[in-house]
């Protein structure tokens, strides 16, 4: 009963989301035929059967090309005894480098017991493997899995295929007075140069952290993304700007960036379900995965 009942909702789902793109293609369509200002959008779905694969480093944040930048890989530590280093995979053990100037002492203090359960064994979380959101600026470090855009003339939608994560990003609007935290916040963003979609996020929760090592954040995070076509439209980039002074000692930036997917396992965006048996058959202390105490529908 539980699985239909997921499965029901993630049809509904997926229903609602095919109408939201065929409005939304629609509407995208009647204003670019009404101005010829529109030229100047970008566009990030330029074919129905592509999405965008992140790619480099898996699922970790780029530093910048200066300045302060995110957590990375700590380099110098050392697997657990169970954990197999195969190539290519030796990243997938995830410890950050604590020794980052952008930590305040509470964000070292908290992430030094995370690095310390994985030394000693522990299967590190990640929101994605639970299924639970990503939040702001995780979302973009979805791998394996593409994202999709949904472009409106008021409104753009960000879609992470594997279980419908999504992102609504009002366009040329302000943000509200005082958004209630939630686990994506509040994004307004506008256009600029023909090529760059500028995200503006306030309002999150304290819940999700702002990458795969577990960094966590306050309520007080604030998140600019400009995410641009590059290589002639074949590649996307998306640098980030984070200020939390109750977390950071400074404000950071970091990059990522993804490649058209074409994979006919993954686009066009179709059904998948995250949470289908994904419980802790071994025992190994793993988060338990979100459930809803009520119906959605």
């Amino acid at each position: 009963m539980r699985r239909e009942k997921k499965r029901n909702s993630a049809r509904r789902i997926m229903t609602g989301l095919i109408c939201a793109g065929v409005v939304f293609a629609a509407a995208q369509g009647q204003a670019a035929g009404a101005s010829g200002a529109d030229a100047a959008i970008p566009n990030f779905a330029p074919a129905a059967a592509m999405g965008w694969l992140k790619a480099g480093l898996g699922d970790e944040f780029l530093p910048p090309g200066s300045g302060p930048g995110p957590v990375v890989y700590d380099a110098a530590s050392k697997p657990p005894g169970n954990f197999q280093v195969t190539p290519g995979n030796n990243r997938a053990f995830k410890v950050g480098d604590l020794t980052n100037p952008i930590l305040q002492p509470w964000v070292v203090a908290q992430m030094r017991k995370s690095n310390d359960e994985v030394l000693a064994g522990k299967v590190a979380f990640t929101a994605r493997a639970r299924c639970w959101p990503h939040g702001v600026p995780g979302f973009l470090l979805y791998p394996v899995h593409p994202i999709f855009f949904i472009q409106g003339p008021k409104e753009v939608v960000m879609v992470w295929g594997q279980d419908f994560q999504l992102r609504h990003i009002y366009l040329n609007v302000p943000h509200s007075p005082n958004p209630k935290p939630s686990w994506y916040g509040e994004s307004v963003g506008h256009y600029e140069n023909g090529d760059t979609l500028v995200v503006d996020t306030i309002g999150l929760n304290d819940k999700s952290y702002v990458d795969n090592f577990r960094t966590p954040h306050t309520t007080r995070l604030h998140v600019v993304e400009r995410i641009t076509l590059v290589k002639g439209g074949d590649e996307l980039e998306a640098k980030v700007h984070v200020e939390d002074p109750g977390a950071f000692t400074m404000p950071w930036n970091a990059v990522t960036r993804y490649r058209i997917d074409r994979r006919e396992t993954e686009v066009p965006l179709h059904e998948m379900l995250c949470a289908e048996n994904n419980e802790d058959f071994f025992h190994q202390d793993l988060v338990p995965i979100p459930q809803a105490a009520n119906p959605d529908f």
